[in-house]
């Protein structure tokens, strides 16, 4: 976790806020250095205290997700965590396609809020495993795509790492994408292990909920 870590808390119901503090300072290296109610408060916050990473209730963003958006332009460097009561498949897309790096469930434990605030403190994205693996599999199967070098939100991925991936998000294993493009399980690997970094993600689910955004919208992904 990065040493001196600086966070801000947000959301309107003060008693799971402080909940959320609480949690955040028992590490001895993660700072509050502010809190707050409203997505305007994020804004103030975001430009006064200058966080390394602000959680947030999904639920006190409400409609505002343009608010977030601004944010994450003046400061890309912010790690904005989404703490949601429930989530909505389009709205996770929605939310990692403006920017935001993290997404957990109200429901997760502290162990769990405090790893995705490590995680985003180090740059890197989180969404909780249980959400990504249910998102991916409600989504359905999907057709092999290519996927585009310029699109401009994403990373430059070379044309082997851009066919990778668009199996990837087929949910195939690493021998089936190895059998597909005629490559050993160790070569997806090493290339897997490339893509990851370039995206800021730490699993190949992560992975491929974030380029879902970039496959065509007329076709499921998985």
């Amino acid at each position: 976790m990065k040493e001196g870590m600086r966070v801000c808390v947000v959301d309107k119901h003060p008693l799971f806020r402080d909940g959320v503090i609480l949690a955040l300072n028992s590490q001895a290296n993660i700072e509050i250095v502010g809190r707050g109610s409203t997505v305007d408060d994020v804004i103030q916050l975001a430009q006064e205290c200058i966080p390394d990473v602000v959680v947030i209730d999904t639920a006190t963003v409400g409609r505002r997700m343009d608010a977030i958006e601004v944010i994450l332009q003046q400061s890309p460097k912010l790690g904005i965590l989404f703490l949601a009561d429930n989530a909505e498949e389009e709205h996770v897309y929605a939310a990692l396609k403006l920017g935001v790096r993290g997404y957990i469930l109200k429901g997760a434990d502290r162990a769990e809020l405090l790893q995705a605030v490590s995680v985003l403190g180090q740059g890197k994205s989180f969404i909780s495993p249980s959400l990504a693996a249910r998102l991916l599999m409600r989504s359905g199967p999907a057709n092999y795509v290519e996927i585009k070098a310029s699109s401009p939100d994403l990373p430059h991925l070379t044309p082997r790492e851009r066919q990778i991936i668009s199996i990837l998000v087929k949910g195939r294993s690493n021998k089936e994408i190895g059998n597909t493009l005629d490559l050993s399980e160790k070569t997806i690997k090493h290339h897997l292990t490339n893509i990851l970094q370039k995206l800021r993600v730490r699993n190949r689910v992560e992975a491929a909920l974030m380029m879902s955004n970039h496959l065509p919208q007329h076709q499921p992904v998985s």
